[in-house]
C-alpha cells in the first residue's frame, strides 16, 4: 500500500458465513477501529461498512457493501485492510507505530543510535534499529526507554538498558 494517507490494521482471514461476511484480523487484536469507521480499504478499494462485531479468537466479522455472499468474501481473503489516518484519533503525544520507521534514534547524550527499520508487535512492541551492520532490538517503553519521539524532527531519543543485545549483520 504506498498511500500515505491509509493505515494498514490487519488482514482478511477468511469468508465468514454465507451472507458475505469477512472474518477480519488486526495487527492490535485490542482496536476498536473497525467498530467506529465508516469506510475500509481492502487492497486499496474503498468499502462503505455495512457492520462489524466481535469474532471469536480476536477476529472481527466484517460486512462491506458490495459483498454480500460467500463467493465474492473469499475472493478477498488475504485482502490488505486499511483504514484512513484521519479516521483513527490520537491522543495527545500519542503517535502510529508505522511513523517510527526511518527515524533517527540517538542515545539521550546525543549519541546516535541508528535508525528505526521497524516495529515489531506483541505483548511488548520492539523497535528494530539499525546502525550500520549491528542490529539492536528495544522495547518501546514510552518514558522509560524511548525518552522522546519528536516525528517532526524524524528523531526518537532513547535510553537503552546496559548488556542490550545486539546482532551484527
Amino acid at each position: 500500500m504506498a498511500d500515505d494517507r491509509l493505515l494498514l490494521i490487519g488482514y482478511v482471514a477468511r469468508a465468514h458465513g454465507v451472507r458475505g461476511e469477512l472474518r477480519v484480523h488486526l495487527h492490535n487484536p485490542e482496536s476498536e477501529t473497525l467498530y467506529a469507521v465508516a469506510t475500509v480499504y481492502l487492497d486499496g478499494e474503498p468499502y462503505a461498512v455495512a457492520s462489524a462485531r466481535a469474532g471469536t479468537r480476536g477476529a472481527v466479522l466484517l460486512a462491506v457493501d458490495g459483498v454480500a455472499d460467500r463467493d465474492r468474501a473469499e475472493a478477498l481473503k488475504g485482502a490488505a485492510v486499511a483504514v484512513d489516518r484521519a479516521d483513527v484519533p490520537l491522543a495527545p503525544g500519542e503517535v502510529f507505530e508505522v511513523d517510527l520507521i526511518g527515524c533517527a534514534v540517538e542515545l539521550v547524550d546525543g549519541t546516535p543510535w541508528g535508525r528505526i527499520e521497524a516495529v515489531i508487535p506483541g505483548a511488548q512492541d520492539r523497535l528494530v534499529i539499525r546502525d550500520g551492520d549491528v542490529e539492536r532490538e528495544l522495547p518501546l517503553v514510552r518514558g522509560a526507554l524511548v525518552v522522546d519521539i519528536d516525528l517532526d524532527r524524524r528523531r526518537v531519543v532513547v535510553d537503552p538498558p546496559e548488556g542490550l543485545p545486539e546482532v551484527r549483520r
